[in-house]
This record gives C-alpha cells, structure tokens and sequence, in this order.
C-alpha cells in the first residue's frame, strides 16, 4: 500500500526494494515532513526513484545536504569532476576512461563496476548515493539494486550465526589486480591505496538491521580463513545477494533520480547498451558515512587510506 502525506506517496516497486516518491519538487527545499517521509522509506526500501525531476548539479548537491553533509565525488575523482563542483562523480563511458584508463573500462565496465555498494574500500564508506539522470539510452541501461538486509534474513540460521562473527577486507581494484596496471588506475592504487577491513555482517547504525557486507566488486577475501575457505563463503554470500528476489531494476528516463541507502543495498551497473551506440550520462553524489559495526560491536579497521569527509 501506499504512503501519502501532505501529497507526497510513496509507491512501492517490489517485495522487498525500491519506493517510488511522487508529490515533491527536489529542486526546493524540502519541508520536515517530507524528509522524514523520504528518510523512512530509504530505511524500509532501501532505495527511493524520483521521476521527472530536472536538477543541475547545485541544485543535486543542496538536495543531497538535507540529508547529510556532501563528500567529494570519489577519492579517485582527480581532474574528471565538473569544474566548480567537485562533489560530483560523473558515470558515463567518457569520464570512466579519463578516471582510470582505456584498458580498465573495457576489462570490467566504461559504467561502472558489478554489483557493489559505493566505495567501500574505505574506512568510512558513504552512507548514501544519489544518482542524477542527464542522458539516457531509449532504451536498455536500467541500474538493479538488492536488499542485503532481507538477504540475510533469507539465510539459514546456522550460516547466519557463522557469517555473524567474520570479518573481510576490501580494497580498491582487488578485482582487477589494478596494482600492476600502467593506466592511471594503476597510479592512483599504488600511490593512494584503499583498504580496510569491515565485518562482514555489518548493523545498520539508524534501524539496527544485520546486512551482509561484502560485495563481488570490492571484497577481496575473508580474513582468518584459509583462501579456499573464504572462497566458498563469498560465493554463497554473492549468490545470495544476487537472488531475484531481492532485487529491484529501475528504468531511466531524462530527469530521474536514484537515491539509496549504501549501507543497506547494493546496485549493480547496466551492461546491456555497451553494443549500442547510445549515450549515456548520469551524476552522483554521496553523503559521509560512519565507520561500520559489526554484530559484535567491533568497528572496522583502515589498512590504507584516510576518512572520507565532506567536500
């Protein structure tokens, strides 16, 4: 059923993730209880569209700051950043091959990485992701999300009890040993590596939700464990987070916005226009996260790289 307050509705789109929010302009400041209607659908569905909602990047940016202060588009942002707003990471083709090189965008995805939560390599990965259509194919290039919330609870108890108390590293580039690249991916993981170690059932810090962190795109092994033991484990929690029903595909149109909760949903690049010859441009934004908790209070540990503060 539906939420309607003040105009604003929220409309559910699957079982278990994504809610669309008609009712408001984003462009404006927003009143009290519209963010709070927005923030408790973020907590129940993980992630929240909004349609037809024409923003520049101001205009995204100052959206972005009534929930959260405003990081940097991306520690590896470098020069790709539109000039005067360096808060903002823009996804398409072009800015990927100028952020980290020919090779590394056609080994993995010109769109991004596989199914991730955004960068969460660091200490202190983004606690949320707001993601601004420009550009759009007609059609093809829909971005998927899934709950790892719900994912968790759809384990057994005895693996849950036994993922419970592991622990993983994360590291930026792991999945394409982008160490001995020669692009410039290469030089930003050898001189500014990001690294830490987060449990790998992580509490959500507002709804005391367990979530299965890891994630295919940036864990690189469970600690504590032999190899070919983590190597088992990580593959029944990747197929797990995978499981359709968990998930949500979301269709882009000029206008449209996706914003997520990182901590509690993973989102997965579209690779299905890579053939066409279809542009497509989309914005992102992220707000600064705290340091993950495990279920036995524990908090994560940086290997490398500095907190990720506001811009």
């Amino acid at each position: 059923m539906s939420v309607v307050l003040n105009r604003i509705e929220v409309l559910p789109q699957s079982g278990w993730t994504g809610a669309e929010i008609v009712g408001v302009d984003l462009r404006e400041p927003l009143p009290d209880e519209h963010i709070d209607v927005i923030r408790r659908a973020l907590h129940k569905w993980k992630v929240v569209y909004f349609r037809d909602q024409f923003l520049d990047h101001a205009q995204q940016i100052a959206f972005g700051r009534q929930f959260g202060e405003v990081t940097p588009g991306h520690p590896y942002e470098g020069d790709v950043a539109p000039a005067g707003f360096p808060q903002i990471h823009t996804v398409s083709p072009k800015a990927y091959e100028k952020r980290y090189g020919r090779n590394y965008t056609r080994k993995l995805s010109a769109n991004g990485p596989g199914w991730h939560a955004d960068v969460t390599p660091l200490i202190n990965p983004p606690a949320y992701s707001i993601l601004r259509a420009e550009v759009v194919p007609p059609y093809s290039g829909d971005t998927q999300f899934t709950n790892v919330a719900a994912a968790y609870q759809g384990l057994s108890e005895p693996i849950r009890k036994l993922i419970d108390g592991l622990r993983a590293e994360h590291r930026f580039g792991s999945n394409y040993n982008a160490d001995r690249s020669e692009e410039r991916i290469g030089d930003w993981v050898r001189n500014k590596p990001l690294a830490s170690v987060h449990p790998v059932v992580r509490v959500h810090p507002e709804t005391g939700e367990r979530v299965i962190y890891v994630n295919p795109s940036f864990t690189k092994h469970i600690v504590d464990v032999t190899p070919r033991e983590s190597r088992y484990i990580l593959d029944l929690l990747f197929d797990q987070i995978q499981r359709p029903e968990y998930t949500d595909r979301f269709r882009w149109k000029p206008g449209s916005i996706a914003f997520w909760d990182n901590r509690a949903v993973l989102h997965l690049a579209p690779r299905d226009f890579e053939h066409l010859d279809f542009e497509r441009v989309l914005h992102r934004i992220t707000l600064v996260g705290d340091i993950p908790v495990g279920v036995d209070g524990q908090r994560s540990t940086s290997i490398s790289g500095d907190p990720f503060l506001a811009a």
